[in-house]
Order: structure tokens, then sequence, then C-alpha cells
């Protein structure tokens, strides 16, 4: 399985969702990491690179609820993952 980190900046996001928003987010981490782990994302997850950015992903969650992540050094058991923002489409304005 892969490996996680949070961005303070995700914590504080994450801290501003509704119960339902933070459950349904809980659901799609967990396909997620399934699909991480298979090297294939589902489709609906929606996984991309953020526009204007290197090495910023998006992963859709919900018709207005988006994680955005990046890649980290392996912590030796498969893929790291950092978790950088989670909320409305207005995580892309700081990714």
């Amino acid at each position: 399985m892969p490996s996680h980190e949070r961005t303070r900046r995700f914590d504080r996001d994450l801290g501003d969702l509704t119960p339902a928003q933070r459950r349904r987010s809980a659901s799609a981490f967990e396909r997620f990491d399934a699909d991480l782990a298979k090297g294939n994302f589902r489709f609906s997850l929606r996984v991309k690179r953020v526009g204007g950015t290197d090495s910023v992903f998006e992963m859709t969650w919900a018709a207005d609820g988006r994680a955005t992540f990046q890649y980290g050094d392996s912590q030796g058991v498969g893929a790291h993952v950092i978790w950088r923002r989670i909320g409305a489409h207005k995580v892309f304005k700081r990714p």
C-alpha cells in the first residue's frame, strides 16, 4: 500500500468539510489507494495533472470535491503521496 503525508493546509481544509463531505472523501481515498496499488486509476476518480504545474495532480471525489496531491520519495512500501489541498474547485487557486 502507498504511504501518505498531509500538508498543514490539507488538514485545515479537511476541517472545513462537512461530516458528509469527509465521509465521501474518505471513500474516494480508499479507492485511490487501491487503484494506486494496481497502477491504474478508475475513470470516476478523474486523476490528472493540475494545469500549469509539473508535479501537482488532482483527484475528484464529488461533483465539487477535489483533492490535490504530489508524489514524494518512496518510503519503501510503494508510492508516497503528499496530500496538498482538499475541498471545492477553489483549491486550484493555490493547489
